[in-house]
């Protein structure tokens, strides 16, 4: 006679992700782009809005997001087999690899199989609660963890793809969002990321990258373009010093520019 394999966690993620509202995965088909930082910044915007906001970094091999909000080196406190997530900020709660990892600096080795079940836990077994956002940190490509998390979740709200205006980035960014289209998640946009960069001797703004090519693949492509954000090294810096730019400094440009990509995401969501 078989056995009847029942995996518990599959239930209970549907459970789960039952009481989030919104999911939104942020992702890129190249790294470099600043998709991590458009990701952190989106999920801190959701909570100083009053969201009840998560954000779930599934970069296995090289999370950054635990750094990059001033949690890193925190201890999660457990409730049984449960996880407690990370208060990042009011209203805003976090997991990722950087922050359940003991050593910062050691190397995660692991194949498939061990990426799955983390996944899996940090759906299932971290107590993310009743949120209206969980926004959902993906790595480069198109490898495992974007589609395992696009598996696992199969109402996926929709997906922002973050570029930059390189034209490698931007072939890139085509096969993310063909990606998207093969897995049936909804593409919210194409957002055009560290464009102009203003000088601050001569107030000049000069093109780091060719500009106009994240509106023009979101064109090609059929999906909406969210807009361009400017570079600002301060934003560096604070993704460096676990701060959040968008946050501290709403009336910059980059923040605009970030806070109006959000409310085209937002509107999206609506209809």
């Amino acid at each position: 006679m078989h056995k009847v394999h029942i995996d518990h966690r599959e239930s209970m993620i549907k459970e789960n992700m039952a009481r989030v509202k919104h999911k939104i995965l942020v992702m890129s088909n190249k790294g470099g782009v600043g998709k991590s930082t458009i990701a952190v910044n989106f999920a801190a915007l959701l909570a100083a809005r009053g969201l009840r906001t998560g954000l779930l970094d599934i970069d296995i091999h090289g999370p950054s997001v635990a750094r990059m909000t001033g949690v890193e080196g925190r201890p999660h406190e457990a409730d049984g087999p449960l996880i407690e997530p990370l208060q990042a900020a009011p209203g805003l709660k976090l997991i990722s690899m950087g922050s359940v990892m003991k050593e910062g600096d050691t190397p995660v080795i692991w194949r498939g199989p061990l990426k799955l079940s983390v996944l899996k836990q940090f759906l299932a077994d971290v107590k993310w609660g009743d949120l209206d956002a969980l926004v959902i940190d993906a790595p480069p490509g198109t490898g495992d963890e974007p589609l395992t998390i696009c598996q696992l979740i199969p109402e996926m709200s929709g997906a922002v793809v973050v570029t930059t205006g390189q034209a490698v980035a931007l072939l890139d960014s085509r096969k993310a969002i063909n990606f998207l289209k093969t897995v049936g998640v909804p593409v919210l946009g194409v957002l055009e990321n560290m464009t102009a960069f203003c000088c601050p001797h001569c107030a000049k703004e000069i093109n780091l990258f060719k500009t106009g090519g994240g509106a023009q693949a979101a064109g090609e492509m059929g999906v909406p373009f969210l807009g361009s954000v400017p570079f600002d090294p301060a934003m560096v810096d604070a993704g460096d010093e676990g701060r959040f730019y968008a946050v501290e400094r709403p009336d910059s440009p980059p923040s605009a520019a970030i806070g109006a990509a959000l409310d085209r995401v937002l509107e999206a969501l609506k209809k």
